[in-house]
């Protein structure tokens, strides 16, 4: 048994890579308050970033395909030139997406398992908006699909036929998001959680998603994050990435949620500096500040 105390609108920031099911938009209202809560936390936020990157500097392992190779990771040329000021709040009203399974949620900090793919460390800072300060001991819980566009435990859903023919398919009618149980099977891949320390910052390993979308989400509050369409079509273009075209990526300029996600300034795509300081193809670091806030939302004592 562990036992830790959390926020409750930062319970499960989950990072389900795309949104196959129905969009809903978000309310003009819910957009101009989360970009006021940014744009008070900006500089903030610029700083918590440019820190965390700074400390990159150091040696790191970093695991390749059959062997081990030390970098030292070079912060002199990051992909972005400047640090991204604004902060990628959440919201209660943007969709967790269909894959949500809890049960195979599992506590590491490593999630992919033998997936294939581009390495993705993803350096996550939270922020309480209404302080504009680190938040520590946040659970955050993130899954997304492979290179292939398949999700553990839904893996006998076909990743080549889109959400709603899936759902005339099987005949539902009255699919519920987190109602409805469509999960097929017992995988874990790359499915992971793990709690910020205490400056609020977290860092977990996964692969680059086919899809290239994250959502951030918990209980109550949810947010959507995004890779650059550059930085996707790239990695796209590589192996295993490459082998999957039954079906269209949908990218940052067809997205609606996107459209609505980057009004105001509002900015939700994840920084992206390359593991070696030369090549993304060869593994990448993403960083990205979410903001929580902890105004609207009550404290309450997590058991497991």
């Amino acid at each position: 048994m562990y036992y830790l105390k959390i926020i409750f609108a930062a319970l499960t920031v989950t990072t389900a890579i795309a949104h196959p099911g129905p969009d809903q938009p978000v309310p003009h209202a819910e957009i101009q308050r989360r970009n006021e809560l940014a744009k008070k936390c900006a500089s903030q936020a610029a700083n918590f970033n440019q820190r965390r990157i700074s400390k990159r500097a150091l040696q790191k392992r970093w695991e390749g395909s059959g062997h081990n190779v030390t970098y030292e990771i070079t912060t002199g040329a990051p992909y972005y030139e400047t640090i991204q000021n604004d902060t990628c709040v959440l919201s209660p009203e943007v969709t967790r997406g269909p894959y949500v399974w809890p049960r195979s949620q599992t506590l590491r900090q490593d999630m992919s398992e033998d997936q294939p793919g581009v390495p993705l460390w993803l350096d996550v800072g939270v922020l309480d908006m209404a302080t504009c300060e680190p938040l520590p001991n946040v659970l955050l819980d993130f899954w997304h699909c492979n290179a292939t566009g398949s999700y553990s435990s839904f893996t006998h859903l076909s990743p080549n036929i889109e959400f709603r023919e899936l759902l005339t398919e099987k005949n539902l009618t009255d699919y519920a998001i987190g109602v409805t149980d469509l999960h097929t099977d017992d995988t874990t891949f790359l499915r992971g959680m793990w709690p910020t320390d205490e400056n609020g910052v977290m860092e977990i390993k996964t692969i680059f998603p086919e899809n290239g979308t994250i959502i951030s989400s918990n209980t109550i509050s949810t947010g959507q994050l995004y890779f650059d369409e550059a930085v996707s079509q790239k990695i796209m273009g590589l192996e295993p990435y490459v082998f999957h075209t039954e079906i269209d990526r949908i990218t940052n300029a067809q997205d609606a949620i996107y459209q609505n996600g980057t009004k105001g300034g509002f900015n939700p795509v994840v920084s992206i500096v390359p593991a070696d300081g030369k090549d993304i193809s060869k593994g990448m670091i993403g960083y990205i500040t979410m903001g929580v806030d902890t105004a609207a939302i009550e404290t309450f004592e997590y058991d497991h």
